[in-house]
């Protein structure tokens, strides 16, 4: 059975990453694996994850089966957060949520519940878009698109280009939205285009199908949902995948949430029972851990502070890095204005380095990214900001 499989290259991100670690050069620097880092390089476990581990260690009775939606506090929690506790979704029942194995999780079983719902379905992705977006859904069977969204020239969004694709979108389609810190580009949608891209969704009868990874990572809480909430607001349907990967530092536990949005409370039950359908096929019942973490951190009144606290400082270091990696860039070289990156959010940005130059980065000096000079701005500390511009000024000159 196993003879005739081929050998597959590794994955680009995994391979830079061991490429690094097996780097002896006392001077490297990390720019390619997604993850928070300190100042020290490190990404911690949050206080108030810790905290709450100590709880659920004195709390925790059973090891047996969460609910097949998993823990509900968790899923009250990830639905309040992401449209607001006062939103009509949630007060007149449209929302059904459940707990999944991350956000990847999320995705998946939307894709299947997509397919099932709509084997006719295409799902129009942005170019570019996060690496594993198109595996996760292509592989239940979905048709996949793409529609204009960085222009690489301009280091910004190009939203004509993207509205005009779009407008092609009709009812069967599924339009995947990032809702903040775009990955990979850090190039992210204001107030008034979210509002004419709503616009159009309910003039042409698109899906918006939403990816929220980094809620609380670009502007705040409230901010980085603000897409969601005004599509959940203003239009009859949305599928949401959620992560508390990197606002809760939960990597490793794979807590994520899929919600969708229906007409009536009706239609979202019976989402919610074909949702449970489906992941009941998949991975039968979701991980309980990090979830009941969510779950005690948001309905707990110190630890939910504490937890926005560290949030803001995690987003606030990554806002600071930015300027600072600006200064350093524009004053090292002047082949390119560097400033872009300060206007981005999230951890993500294009440096707009040929692969050659990349290539260079890695051979020389140790520096390490993905090809397309896609960058985590995490990686970026003080101890290591005057080498790691110093080397893209003499790839560059």
């Amino acid at each position: 059975m196993f003879t005739k499989l081929p050998l597959l290259p590794a994955d680009p991100i995994l391979g830079l990453s061991a490429a690094y670690h097996a780097d002896n050069n006392p001077d490297k620097v990390d720019l390619g694996v997604g993850v928070y880092k300190t100042e020290q390089g490190n990404t911690p476990i949050l206080a108030c994850v810790k905290q709450a581990e100590a709880e659920l260690y004195q709390s925790e009775s059973s090891k047996v089966y969460t609910p097949p939606a998993g823990v509900p506090g968790a899923n009250q929690a990830a639905a309040a957060l992401a449209f607001g506790e006062q939103h009509a979704v949630i007060r007149e029942q449209r929302v059904a949520t459940i707990q999944t194995p991350g956000g990847c999780g999320a995705l998946r079983t939307a894709a299947e519940l997509i397919a099932k719902a709509n084997p006719n379905a295409t799902i129009w992705v942005s170019n570019p878009t996060w690496g594993n977006h198109v595996p996760l859904l292509s592989s239940a069977g979905i048709t996949l698109k793409q529609y204009p969204y960085y222009d690489f020239n301009r280091h910004a969004i190009d939203f004509e280009a993207m509205l005009t694709t779009l407008s092609q979108a009709g009812k069967d389609d599924l339009v995947l939205l990032h809702a903040c810190c775009h990955n990979p580009s850090g190039a992210d949608l204001t107030p008034t285009q979210w509002q004419k891209l709503t616009e159009l969704a309910a003039e042409r009868g698109f899906t918006p199908f939403i990816d929220m990874a980094y809620q609380g990572f670009g502007d705040g809480i409230a901010e980085d949902a603000y897409g969601v909430r005004l599509m959940a607001d203003k239009l009859p349907e949305l599928i949401l995948a959620t992560s508390f990967s990197k606002n809760l530092g939960l990597y490793r536990e794979r807590t994520g949430s899929l919600s969708i949005v229906a007409p009536s409370a009706t239609a979202a039950s019976a989402s919610l029972s074909q949702v449970l359908s489906i992941t009941r096929g998949l991975y039968s019942m979701p991980p309980a851990h990090g979830s009941s973490l969510v779950d005690i951190i948001y309905h707990s009144e110190s630890l939910h502070a504490l937890w926005l606290q560290e949030l803001t400082d995690m987003r606030e270091r990554i806002s600071g890095l930015r300027e600072q990696l600006v200064s350093a860039l524009n004053s090292t070289q002047q082949q390119i204005d560097f400033s872009f990156i300060a206007q981005q959010r999230g951890m993500f940005s294009f440096l707009g380095l040929s692969t050659a130059q990349v290539t260079q980065l890695k051979s020389e000096f140790s520096v390490y990214m993905t090809d397309n000079s896609r960058v985590n701005i995490a990686g970026v500390s003080n101890a290591n900001l005057d080498y790691l511009s110093q080397a893209i000024g003499k790839v560059l000159s």
